[in-house]
């Protein structure tokens, strides 16, 4: 059994690490950070893309990490409510090679088209000493924006309302090392060759771009009373949607309400990795979480389908200490 630790990421720590900094950071929020500004507050949102850019050196495709990097942080944005208004990236890299930068900076802007908000800028820096040949890092900065009144953090969610989870484009970008450890480095597959039950390479599965939710989400927003939005990342489904339960409930998850995408399933196999290891991780085929009143629900699910979102009723919220119970 192969576990994320084991691979070097250490959960755990990077929690502790979150409320050690709590202290320090007065804005830090749920999934971005608040700022009071009049009758607003503008929302901050800062990502990475992780060691998924470790596939994209091997595929040597460079032209989806870029949506990549936007989507972790709109998404993050979106979950309190506000409207992505421009983005900022930041490009650390061995020796500028202009193709690839182009390649990477037309992801950028695509994702930032996505996310209706604008490019506004960025940073490039050659960084020789630090970067092998070839190799470069990402980051990137979301700002939004959101009325005082209309913040959703999860304050009046409910026994009796109802769980939707929105499906994710496969791995998104968590998990990627420990999916490496099991895949690549465990179980010696080519990520340039097919697998079975996939129609395309392993690399270009692994590589498939994280969804941007936030257009979706703002239009349900409109529609239906959303009381809390998760975004599922690192933590996975139990430790995203924890974050904007009130202590006096606790949401029940269904396990077999949504399908699981296939490339979990060769990861458990391949890795023997326990379920609750899995969950903790991965997204499992949720990239993002709303919960709404219980008379919304018909009408939220309505909505989703007609905006061609691939949408399931996970589960609901329960009396209970602010937990989440996957059943």
């Amino acid at each position: 059994m192969i576990t994320y630790k084991q691979a070097g990421v250490d959960v755990d720590a990077g929690n502790e690490v979150v409320r050690r900094i709590r202290k320090f950071a007065k804005g830090i929020g749920f999934f971005g950070g608040l700022y009071p500004l009049g009758k607003n507050f503008i929302v901050g949102a800062a990502d990475g893309v992780g060691t998924k850019l470790k596939l994209a050196f091997l595929m040597n495709r460079h032209e989806t990490v870029g949506i990549d990097l936007v989507a972790m942080n709109v998404d993050d944005v979106v979950a309190t409510g506000a409207k992505p208004l421009f983005f900022l990236d930041y490009i650390g890299c061995h020796k500028v090679h202009l193709p690839t930068i182009e390649k990477i900076i037309r992801g950028i802007a695509e994702g930032c088209k996505k996310a209706e908000c604008q490019l506004l800028g960025g940073e490039t820096a050659e960084l020789s000493d630090m970067y092998q040949q070839g190799e470069y890092d990402l980051a990137g900065f979301a700002v939004g924006l959101v009325e005082k009144g209309k913040v959703i953090n999860g304050s009046k969610i409910k026994a009796g309302d109802k769980i939707i989870g929105l499906a994710s484009s496969g791995l998104h970008s968590n998990g990627y090392t420990l999916a490496r450890k099991i895949l690549l480095d465990h179980s010696k597959l080519n990520p340039k060759e097919k697998v079975e039950d996939f129609d395309r390479t392993l690399g270009e599965e692994l590589l498939t771009p994280t969804k941007i939710y936030c257009t979706t989400i703002l239009k349900l927003i409109r529609r239906c009373k959303v009381k809390g939005i998760a975004h599922i990342t690192g933590g996975g489904i139990p430790e995203n949607l924890a974050r904007v339960l009130p202590r006096s409930v606790q949401a029940v998850i269904e396990l077999n309400s949504w399908p699981i995408h296939q490339i979990f399933k060769l990861i458990q196999k391949l890795g023997k990795v326990e379920q609750n290891e899995m969950y903790r991780t991965f997204n499992m085929g949720i990239g993002m979480i709303v919960v709404v009143d219980g008379k919304d629900v018909n009408r939220a699910m309505n909505f989703l389908k007609k905006q061609k979102e691939k949408a399931y009723l996970m589960g609901e919220i329960e009396k209970g200490k602010g937990e989440v119970i996957i059943i």
